[in-house]
């Protein structure tokens, strides 16, 4: 295990990425990673993210308390959306969120990453739906992203951002940078003319190869195999029932668990009519 050190030095470096490739400006973004049961070291509030130094870095504990934070340094005003996410999600040991420019703008357009279009993405994300928007530092955007996080890695932030979590740090990161690959891909193709989806038997067939892979994290393709362990199902191929919205219903309440399977037997229904 490395010491704390090692992990702020981490974190530093991970941030000065995020803001190197312009996935945030200024002092926007927050960066968090989980060094015991009840400890997070977290990036402070008010700085640039490109420009931190370890002695910068808070810890806390899984109520947000300030366990540590020196010369004044303050934990991310963000902590609270990080802590739901390893209360709800015991596998996850970090959290990134930034705001990349091409995942961003989807989300305040109010478009999920739905479209097939690259192998990797499907294997590493899925689909990437939008939680419902929440005013910053409140226990709204926590509440919001709850939904979604027993099905996805990665999350966009209505008008706000992304959200993006894995085992470790540099896995949280790079699935950050799939992300916004993946937006930006799927705009450029969008302004040369209408992008070639892959098909339902090409999705499946990369969800079982993702399978094959042992890939840690959660996927979409999860709920598919629990409802039909034959193949088939692809968040995809639900034509954004599930995919736009998923888990909510008209006056976005989040559906069950057997809803949700109850949704994907109904489309799984429809391909055999």
């Amino acid at each position: 295990m490395p010491s704390d050190f090692e992990i702020k030095k981490q974190i530093c470096e991970i941030g000065k990425r995020i803001y190197d490739k312009g996935f945030i400006a200024a002092n926007d973004g927050n960066i968090s990673v989980q060094i015991s049961p009840n400890e997070y070291l977290c990036t402070p509030t008010g700085v640039s993210k490109g420009f931190m130094t370890p002695d910068m870095i808070c810890k806390v504990d899984a109520n947000g308390a300030v366990l540590q934070a020196k010369g004044g340094y303050r934990p991310s005003s963000e902590i609270k959306m990080h802590l739901r996410v390893y209360k709800e999600r015991p596998d996850v040991k970090s959290v990134v969120h930034a705001h990349p420019p091409y995942a961003t703008s989807y989300a305040i357009v109010g478009t999920p990453l739905t479209e097939p279009i690259m192998p990797e993405a499907i294997i590493i994300l899925g689909c990437v739906p939008i939680a419902e928007y929440g005013t910053p530092s409140t226990d709204e955007i926590p509440n919001a992203v709850a939904k979604y996080l027993q099905h996805y890695d990665a999350v966009l932030l209505e008008n706000h951002g992304a959200l993006t979590y894995a085992g470790d740090l540099l896995s949280a990161y790079h699935k950050m940078e799939s992300l916004e690959f993946y937006a930006k891909l799927l705009f450029i193709s969008s302004q040369i003319g209408k992008p070639q989806q892959l098909d339902k038997q090409k999705v499946t067939r990369l969800y079982e190869l993702r399978k094959e892979m042992g890939l840690p994290g959660k996927h979409p393709a999860d709920i598919c195999a629990r409802v039909n362990s034959a193949g088939g199902c692809s968040c995809h191929s639900l034509n954004g029932t599930a995919a736009a919205a998923p888990y909510t219903t008209s006056d976005s309440q989040p559906y069950t668990p057997e809803t949700v399977e109850a949704v994907v037997r109904k489309v799984l229904a429809s391909y055999k009519q």
